[in-house]
């Protein structure tokens, strides 16, 4: 995928979930499960032993899925995630080798940033998304809604704490996307092998999205 394709299908899906789990087998069920539900997109965090090869087979298996790495905290993991195909890096924070790997191959990027400063300084970077985090910890959705207005044209990823009931404020305070961990791929469907639940909290949040969404749009269009 290139890297207006992967921009593109974040955008249109809305939902990026990130996979944090203790094991290869535990990624690859998480990631299944996620796509099964109607998100094939997913971040596989660096933290998951042997992440590396789950991105790999995840590549070479499910080229439906849209792969990106996470929690990717320096340059020499990024060149890794990029040899072996990654269609999008993310990291909580903003480290500039990893954004020039980036830019050195043409990859999708979403570093962390958290105060204006921080925003303002990872968008100029070359970040494709700002993912705003630990989103939660900071006033939720009124916080992105107060950094949607000094910066309209930044495409903010709310993560960290968001969960169903909050969803959707994420999306009409000017999200344009969301990271969504536990609370769409909880450790103990993972450990029970449930799938099905998974498939429907990815249906739940899916439903959630789109209801904003319309919401938004006609509020948009009421205003005009």
């Amino acid at each position: 995928m290139t890297r207006e394709e992967v921009r593109a299908r974040i955008c249109g899906l809305g939902i990026v979930p990130a996979i944090r789990v203790t094991s290869a087998e535990d990624a690859l069920f998480a990631a299944e499960s996620v796509a099964r539900g109607g998100i094939p997109i997913v971040e596989v965090t660096m933290t998951v032993p042997g992440a590396l090869d789950v991105v790999a087979q995840l590549l070479r298996t499910r080229p439906e899925i849209t792969v990106g790495a996470g929690t990717v905290l320096d340059a020499e993991t990024a060149q890794r995630c990029v040899d072996v195909g990654v269609h999008f890096l993310t990291s909580p924070g903003l480290h500039m080798p990893v954004m020039e790997v980036a830019a050195r191959h043409n990859t999708a990027v979403m570093p962390g940033a958290l105060t204006p400063t921080e925003i303002c300084a990872a968008w100029k970077a070359g970040a494709d998304f700002v993912k705003v985090y630990p989103c939660s910890a900071v006033g939720g959705p009124s916080y992105i809604h107060s950094m949607c207005a000094p910066f309209p044209d930044v495409r903010l990823l709310a993560a960290g704490g968001v969960n169903q009931h909050t969803a959707a404020d994420y999306i009409l305070a000017g999200s344009a996307a969301l990271g969504i961990g536990v609370e769409l791929i909880p450790r103990a469907a993972i450990h029970g092998r449930n799938r099905d639940w998974i498939v429907e909290l990815a249906h739940r949040f899916l439903s959630i999205l789109k209801s904003a969404r319309d919401r938004k749009s006609t509020r948009l269009n009421s205003s005009h």
